[in-house]
């Protein structure tokens, strides 16, 4: 893996974990949430190829994936994408334990499924078989009935009214430890991140190809919703980029 920009840090081999942690690590000491998404894209603007986003992915992009899991204390990600990607939960690695231990982190990230329907299979390895318990993101308006069975098998985090509430959501799950965030999408649910001023960082690989048709960009939300984001590192390998983008100085609160 090549640096392209001075400031990057010097990550020459995609095997280095060590290497990449440094390159994608959180601000420190932590303090108030830090939010960040990883996205995968094609050239022209594609998030997925033939519906999942592995098509567009490449051995690179999946070692940062599982680099940017081990880093972080909680992964955001919407219902659908669970639903259409088969999550699993995230899982302990033993390059990164001593880690995540001298920072007072648990052995893997935790997964927060975002929905309001609440239309989840309960039975599927991401809530029977965590190492770190499964938390559901939702609002009181919520059927009731799933809102039960939810809670049944797992920790519920109501956050909103008739809506998710994303802010107060952010803030739930920081008030928990977790302010070391993650989020993998889909693009519905980092538009609405992006349109309620929560991303602090995007993590995109661009991949070498275009993938012309009716697939969603990596955000969905209003048009005329503009978000200033700086470049502070980009990687190269086979073609493929990887670039961190931070919120811009001027649009923080």
């Amino acid at each position: 893996m090549r640096r392209l920009l001075p400031e990057t840090p010097d990550v020459t081999d995609l095997t280095s974990l060590a290497g990449l942690a440094e390159a994608y690590a959180y601000p420190e000491p932590p303090g108030l949430p830090w939010l960040r998404a990883n996205m995968v894209s094609s050239l022209d603007g594609a998030s997925r190829l033939e519906g999942l986003s592995d098509g567009l992915s490449s051995e690179g992009d999946k070692r940062v994936f599982g680099v940017l899991r081990a880093l972080a204390d909680v992964v955001l990600v919407g219902a659908q994408t669970v639903r259409a990607e088969g999550y699993r939960p995230a899982r302990a690695r033993d390059d990164f334990a001593e880690a995540r231990a001298a920072r007072g982190q648990q052995p893997a990230a935790a997964i927060a499924v975002v929905t309001r329907s609440l239309d989840l299979d309960l039975d599927q390895p991401l809530f029977t078989e965590p190492l770190v318990p499964t938390v559901v993101v939702t609002c009181a308006g919520a059927p009731a009935d799933a809102l039960k069975a939810a809670g049944r098998v797992t920790e519920v985090i109501v956050a909103g009214e008739q809506q998710v509430d994303l802010a107060a959501a952010v803030t739930a799950l920081a008030e928990r430890g977790w302010t070391r965030q993650l989020t993998e999408g889909g693009p519905r649910l980092l538009g609405q991140l992006v349109e309620a001023g929560l991303l602090d960082e995007l993590c995109l690989t661009l991949g070498p190809l275009l993938s012309p048709g009716d697939a969603p960009r990596i955000t969905v939300g209003p048009p005329g919703l503009t978000r200033p984001m700086e470049l502070v590192a980009l990687l190269e390998e086979k073609g493929f980029l990887f670039a961190r983008y931070a919120r811009s100085v001027n649009s923080r609160t």
